[in-house]
């Protein structure tokens, strides 16, 4: 048998429907044995050497209410463009709706050291025009003929693998059906990272996390894990409720403690259950009997809300690459909002050295113990961390997501844009020259007033202000989810400074400069005579 297994004398031509869904793995697994290497081709400078890019969210998120919104999440990664500064390298980007020109002109124009028509010579746009608010790996796998289409665009499917940004059985059946593997947490790995399925996996492993009770569906058993809590931790005041598969905080919901009847003292229960019933949801948008309804559908946990004095909200990303090894890439401090702050906004990089490497050290746990279980790819592992009354921290694991994440594209265009790497023990970013970089990113840039602009007037306000990137320097902003300007009035920026302060100045000076020349956009000009 051949490694190809499209090309095996002993299988049958079959197509994706036929299959079952053990079949599907079996096939599934036999292309990822392809992805090591795949892996070991990149960086040699072959010519049939390429990747497809898959941004396909595919998960409960109540703010991708509309096809805009989603084109500008699929859009955001547009920063892998970035990878082909490789001169043989192609890429097929994949998105629901087109690019607009503007918008590839100007990622290309970020590349270091590339002449930009090269690169987009090798890079081909692939568009489902397909606007509804629907996951782009479900569009795709309802049209045989595009996928047809993409899978003719591969030079050598033995060097080649599909990038999806989050993974489920509909990105596996993507790869099946392109022929390729995919750099990505295999879908039957995904209750690990489900709110209940890494609790478990932090109790396993002895990685500290707040107290808590995972697997739960209704209020009522919401309810007995909370008499249990309280049982063993009479002063806690608030406690979490999450969402198996809530995503950036949006299936959060707080409920307040103080002033319920002393633990095991009769009118506990009921009190208990009328604070569930008051329970403060992050997403303002959702309505009290959907969100139980998805809690009794897909499951959630219970945990206490760590509180303090001064209290943060760290993350680690690592990744597995083929062959087993963890590797720590970053840490950051994420900025949180929202209706009780746990909405995530954007982040800092790098994590305060205080407790940075404290937490790559519990998350290198997490990562080995992944990596045992056989994944792959990026994923990012959440903390809180709390300053006690001796000045040292305290970490709470909170999350793992197998997955891209909020952290992952304003640190991979840093990354690629200067080839620098982060020391876990130092807790510093430094470029191959020696040089420290920082960044403050965000996804939420959002006003009213930038339903003004379109994509060409940022650009002209970027030029005007000297807001683009600087490449001597390696210095300077880079924007994303340009494509929701107009209709949803959002915008995100990767701000890159050589110190927190700096980069905090590029950011607060760029949100200033856009938010200020998009409110110029709303002036009427004198009528024509």
């Amino acid at each position: 048998m051949t490694g190809d297994l499209w090309t095996a004398p002993d299988r049958t031509e079959r197509v994706l429907s036929a299959l079952s869904e053990a079949e599907r793995y079996e096939r599934f697994d036999l292309l990822q044995e392809r992805m090591a290497g795949a892996w070991d081709a990149m960086r040699r400078n072959y010519d049939d050497e390429s990747v497809i890019v898959v941004p396909s969210l595919t998960l409960d998120k109540t703010e991708a209410e509309t096809g805009t919104l989603m084109q500008a999440y699929e859009e955001r990664f547009l920063f892998l463009l970035i990878l082909l500064r490789e001169p043989r390298l192609r890429m097929v980007y994949v998105t629901s709706m087109p690019i607009a020109p503007g918008i590839i002109e100007y990622y290309l124009s970020l590349l270091p050291g590339v002449i930009p028509s090269h690169a987009r010579a090798r890079l081909s746009l692939i568009s489902v025009d397909d606007a509804s608010p629907v996951s782009l790996s479900e569009k795709l796998l309802a049209r045989p003929r595009l996928l047809q289409r993409i899978a003719d665009l591969i030079p050598n499917r033995m060097r080649s693998h599909l990038i999806p940004y989050n993974t489920t059985e509909l990105e596996r059946d993507v790869a099946i059906s392109l022929g390729i593997p995919m750099y990505a947490a295999d879908p039957r790995l995904a209750p690990l990272g489900s709110k209940s399925g890494c609790r478990r996996l932090f109790a396993e492993i002895g990685v500290p996390h707040p107290l808590g009770k995972e697997d739960l569906r209704s209020l009522d058993e919401l309810a007995d894990a909370l008499l249990t809590m309280r049982a063993e931790r009479p002063a806690m005041d608030s406690v979490i409720v999450k969402l198996n598969e809530g995503v950036s905080g949006e299936g959060n919901a707080v409920v307040r403690l103080k002033g319920l009847p002393a633990p095991g003292t009769p009118g506990e229960r009921d009190g208990v259950l009328q604070r569930l019933r008051e329970m403060e949801l992050e997403s303002v948008t959702t309505p009290f009997d959907v969100y139980i309804a998805k809690f009794a559908d897909n499951g959630g946990i219970v945990e206490e809300r760590i509180v303090g004095d001064e209290l943060r909200s760290p993350s680690v990303q690592l990744r597995v690459v083929p062959g087993g090894k963890v590797e720590l890439l970053s840490t950051h401090d994420q900025l949180l909002g929202g209706a009780s702050g746990q909405s995530y906004l954007g982040c800092v990089f790098p994590a305060a050295p205080e407790y940075a490497r404290m937490i790559t050290e519990h998350a290198a746990t997490i990562g080995q113990r992944l990596a045992d279980e056989g994944a792959l790819g990026r994923f990012a592992v959440d903390f809180v961390v709390v300053r006690g009354a001796d000045g040292g921290w305290t970490p709470y694991a909170i999350e793992l997501n197998l997955r891209k994440g909020g952290t992952t594209h304003p640190f991979l265009t840093l990354q690629f844009l200067t080839d620098g790497r982060y020391d876990p023990w130092s807790a510093m970013f430094l470029t191959p020259t020696g040089h420290e970089k920082h960044l403050v990113a965000t996804d939420h840039l959002e006003s009213e007033l930038l339903t003004g602009l379109g994509p060409a007037d940022l650009f002209d306000i970027v030029a005007r202000n000297g807001l683009h990137f600087d490449q001597s320097r390696q210095v300077g902003i880079v924007f994303h989810m340009i494509s929701c300007l107009t209709e949803c009035g959002r915008l995100g920026l990767t701000a890159v400074g050589d110190s927190p302060a700096e980069a905090d100045r590029r950011y607060r000076d760029a949100s200033r400069i856009v938010l200020a020349e998009a409110e110029k956009a709303f002036a009427e000009r004198p009528l024509p005579l």
